[in-house]
């Protein structure tokens, strides 16, 4: 279309004049909408489009069999992709190496941030010594695959601005610990979530739970929508502070009931479905009202950041 036609012309020259861009860089000197930008950018002869990072599975109640790829792709094109023109592989490969070394410096600084945090709690915690072996702290989400942004977002329950991806935290204790012990431990987890949140310094926001393993048992029947999440959740993280034990019964609870497995055989219908997503939209077949219902082109929760 002539209209598609004089917005590559406009990417175009400028990339001639800066370099390769990301796609958030070109959104924001052409303001024009972003599912045409990526449209164009995709389709042009005269552009290439490389991506940095990895796609992974997510779990999203509003798409057809729950399993949709992370970054979405409205995601993946703004914050991970850089833009050049084609020919120019020195140029693309250097600024997509630069973009893929930025998302993994965010991956290492918020991973402290988050050891930082559980240490500071178990310090204050009174039976810390005594608890040693009874409490894990899982981290998962986009930093354990190390695809952490910092693009400001809105929080979900304030709606207040906070830097990028959060800190996803499952805390797992042993089943004889008792209520008491762990209402102290969550109201420590709280008071710490909270002032994370409102220092401008640290400005992160933190996704906690705090279950017995008995608990972690019974998700693992993987039988709805909400123990289908937590699983995944259990399966991609990793053990960032605390009892060695507990995450190593946490895994093995996965493993006995074959979940790793189940969720990889999800994670190739996301695959599946994501490819299919792109190509009827490149395709033109699909109108914007249609896109967005489906939420094709970013995930349910990011339908407020992008709109």
């Amino acid at each position: 279309m002539e209209y598609m036609s004089g917005i590559e012309d406009v990417i175009t020259d400028l990339i001639k004049r800066k370099g390769p861009r990301t796609g958030s860089e070109i959104q924001k000197e052409m303001g024009t909408d972003s599912l045409l930008l990526w449209r164009v950018c995709k389709v042009s002869g005269r552009l290439d489009v490389r991506t940095a990072g990895k796609r992974y599975m997510r779990l999203d109640r509003h798409i057809e069999g729950f399993a949709r790829l992370s970054p979405s792709i409205l995601r993946e094109f703004l914050t991970y992709s850089v833009v050049g023109l084609a020919g120019d592989r020195v140029g693309l490969d250097e600024r997509r190496a630069a973009v893929e070394n930025r998302i993994l410096e965010i991956s290492r600084l918020k991973f402290e941030s988050a050891l930082r945090m559980v240490s500071d709690i178990m310090d204050e915690y009174e039976d810390a010594a005594s608890r040693a072996d009874q409490i894990c702290f899982i981290l998962a989400g986009d930093i354990v695959y190390n695809m952490a942004h910092d693009v400001p977002r809105p929080e979900r329950s304030t709606g207040k601005l906070v830097r990028g991806s959060d800190i996803d935290l499952v805390v797992i204790v042993d089943d004889d610990v008792t209520d008491t012990c762990i209402n102290r431990l969550d109201e420590l987890v709280y008071r710490k979530k909270y002032r994370m949140l409102i220092d401008p310094a640290v400005n992160e926001e933190v996704d906690y739970k705090i279950k017995r393993l008995g608990v972690v048992r019974e998700q693992a029947n993987f039988d709805n929508f909400k123990r289908m999440v937590a699983i995944k959740i259990l399966d991609e993280g990793v053990l960032l502070h605390g009892s060695g034990r507990i995450f190593g019964e946490v895994k093995t609870v996965l493993k006995e009931r074959g979940l790793s497995r189940r969720l990889s055989e999800l994670e190739a219908l996301a695959q599946s479905f994501r490819l299919r997503a792109e190509v009827a939209i490149l395709n033109d077949n699909l109108d914007e009202k249609t896109i967005r219902d489906m939420h094709l082109f970013y995930s349910a929760e990011e339908f407020e950041e992008f709109e």
